[in-house]
This record gives C-alpha cells, structure tokens and sequence, in this order.
C-alpha cells in the first residue's frame, strides 16, 4: 500500500493578532484566507484547553498556518517550523524592518537561518 501523505497545515500560537498579521502577510508574504473561532467546549475536547479560541488561517495555496490567538503561556522544546523562501536577502531584511531578528548556527561549516516570531515559534528558513 502507497500512501499519498500531504501536509495540510501547521497550527501555532500567538497572543497577538496584529503581530501574527505582520508576520504572516509581511515577511512570509501569505494573504489571510479566513477566520473563526473555536467554542471554549471543542477547544477543550480537542486540546484539553478551557478556551474559546480565535484562529487566523494564512494560506497561499501551498502553506497554510492555522494561527490560534490565546494570551496562555506555553513551554517548548524541539518544535520548530522548517520553510523555503526565494530569496535569503530579501527576507532577512523583511525580517529585520519588522523587528525579528534572523540568527545563524554553524552546523559543520554551512551556516543555517533560523528566526523566532512574535510568539517566539521557531522557524529553520532555507533557501528554494
């Protein structure tokens, strides 16, 4: 059997909107597509969250992040979103003019991009 696994979406936390705005249309370049809200009820039989939640959904018709809005504190450890861009340079200024700032790591001679968002998510960013 051959399955034809796809990625559908990936779902990140932010407590502000206009900073998930900022960063999703501005520097990612990804329009909103729509929004809703989850009722405190399902959030809690999915998440096991008492929380009705807010949820911006950014997609270019090949990403798409589900952002949900909360002000609740959360811990990390690996988590980390990897994307391409067309164009390092470009997008490390986007980055820069909006106030993230991009960090390079050393990984046996080649250096690697990383950037955390508003919401301190992480993201490994390579060039297409």
């Amino acid at each position: 059997m051959t399955e034809n696994t796809k990625l559908n979406h990936v779902a990140l936390q932010y407590n502000d909107e206009k900073q998930a705005e900022i960063f999703f249309t501005k520097i990612l370049g990804i329009p909103l597509e729509k929004e809703f809200t989850i009722p405190l009820g399902l959030s809690n039989a999915i998440f096991n969250i008492n929380e009705e939640v807010k949820i911006f959904v950014y997609s270019n018709g090949k990403t798409k992040f589900e952002v949900f809005i909360s002000e609740k504190l959360k811990d990390h450890g690996y988590e980390h979103v990897c994307i391409e861009i067309n164009n390092q340079a470009d997008f490390v200024e986007r980055c820069k003019k909006h106030g993230i700032k991009p960090f390079l790591v050393d990984k046996n001679g080649r250096k690697l991009l990383f950037i955390r968002d508003f919401s301190d998510n992480l993201y490994e960013v390579k060039e297409k």
